[in-house]
């Protein structure tokens, strides 16, 4: 697949490009906002990674432009980072909108969302790659233990609905586990204190859940 990187930074597009092209994908440059539109106009494309703050033609025009012309996916890569901005970039077509400093593989992930090739899942402010055990608060790569990872996605794949210390426990560590059910407990406190308090529920005396998003 093709992709276009274009940023005012020969550094910026020297990183990304090398994350891109070292998971396969054919890679485009452009350190301004004219040379990303010939780019446009002249490669089929499948993905643009478009900076915000260029030189002859900002980010934002450039994505008015793709989108006016074309349904091609884009990824509003900024500095920018307030609600104001986001909302300014979503709402001239961006389909994503990631803000520097960034994780190199959360952005590798944003992007292969967006090409329809990767499965992960958004939950409040985490974003989970489940067939890499990884997952990211904020942009940020939490150290989740195996037990943690596996207790937080059976509570994601039940969102909405309240699984007692009993379910878990067979859930996570299995018919044969013999400990005491308490351990869930221990493990849901050590996972809220990586994930924060506020995605896990207690339900008190029925047991734990992470409510489905309005």
């Amino acid at each position: 697949m093709h992709i276009l990187v274009a940023d005012d930074s020969p550094e910026m597009v020297q990183i990304v490009s090398a994350y891109l092209k070292k998971d396969g994908f054919t890679v485009y440059t452009s350190l301004d906002g004219e040379a990303a539109l010939d780019i446009f106009y002249q490669e089929k494309l499948d993905l643009a990674i478009i900076d915000w703050m260029m030189p002859k033609i900002d980010g934002i025009e450039v994505i008015k432009t793709i989108k006016a012309e074309s349904s091609l996916k884009v990824l509003m890569l900024t500095a920018k980072s307030t609600g104001e901005d986001e909302f300014l970039s979503l709402s001239s077509g961006a389909d994503d909108y990631i803000t520097k400093p960034f994780h190199p593989q959360v952005l590798l992930l944003r992007v292969k969302k967006l090409l329809g090739l990767t499965r992960s899942l958004y939950v409040r402010n985490l974003l989970i790659d489940p067939a890499n055990l990884k997952v990211w608060k904020e942009e940020q790569a939490l150290d989740l233990t195996k037990k943690e990872f596996d207790l937080l996605m059976m509570l994601v794949k039940n969102r909405g609905s309240i699984l007692s210390r009993e379910q878990l426990l067979v859930g996570v560590w299995g018919m044969d586990y013999d400990g005491v059910a308490r351990t869930v407990d221990t493990h849901i406190r050590r996972l809220r204190e990586k994930i924060g308090d506020e995605t896990i529920t207690t339900k008190r005396g029925v047991g734990y859940l992470i409510e489905q998003e309005n």
